[in-house]
């Protein structure tokens, strides 16, 4: 007797990205790369020319990036790349802070945070090679990986769309305000200390490190400035 087919539970159905998903996702790591400036103008043709788009799913996809915020539409003058200016640097920390905790605390709700700290500790063992090795770029990206991990452990779909935005946005900044900021290797301590609490089911010293490790990366990136400018 013919056995009827398998049907089995843990598929799940394929996501095609439209067009303007993956134009949004390429101009999005032109913006992180530092290839669109902050400042600089946009122009349509030229750049459905060097994505080899139309003029629709490229408005569609510009459209995503100007509702993220990473891009500023301007009445009869056209579309800008916002500028990383030291007061933006410090809301987009705000927000970071609140996105980043809020994912922690969830962590430490999950029934094994110390998996969560020997996934996030992996990463620090990578930053602190590429640091000795003097290796700035290796470290700026072993550091946004780190946080970005922390966010995707915690499991939330929302927390972890917001902070793609705001990762995108901690590239930017980098690159305009403080080219040197990713050759601070003071920065793997700070890391391994913040993996280490989930390690020791700390929540307290978790949060306590994260804001510290904020405030210092606002600093870093806006030195001696103490008060949102005027």
């Amino acid at each position: 007797m013919t056995k009827a087919p398998a049907k089995p539970r843990a598929l799940k159905p394929v996501v095609r990205q439209s067009t303007a998903a993956m134009i949004a996702d390429s101009v999005r790591g032109a913006l992180e790369r530092g290839d669109l400036p902050p400042g600089s103008q946009l122009g349509e043709a030229d750049l459905a020319k060097q994505l080899g788009v139309s003029r629709g799913p490229l408005r569609e996809g510009l459209q995503r990036l100007t509702q993220e915020g990473l891009l500023l539409s301007i009445r009869n003058r056209g579309l800008f790349v916002i500028e990383m200016t030291p007061d933006r640097v410090r809301d987009m920390y705000v927000a970071r802070q609140a996105v980043e905790r809020a994912a922690a605390e969830q962590i430490h709700l999950l029934d094994a945070p110390e998996q969560a700290g020997a996934e996030l500790m992996e990463i620090t063992d990578a930053m602190t090679v590429t640091a000795e090795a003097e290796d700035a770029t290796g470290v700026g990206e072993a550091d946004i990986a780190f946080h970005d991990l922390l966010v995707r452990l915690a499991g939330s779909t929302r927390l972890s769309l917001m902070h793609r935005t705001l990762l995108t946005e901690t590239r930017m900044g980098i690159h305009a305000l403080d080219p040197t900021y990713e050759g601070n290797d003071s920065r793997a301590a700070e890391h391994r200390a913040i993996a280490q609490s989930f390690i020791d089911h700390d929540p307290a010293t978790t949060d306590r490190l994260l804001q510290l490790h904020m405030a210092d990366a606002v600093e870093r990136l806006v030195p001696g400035d103490g008060a949102p400018e005027d």
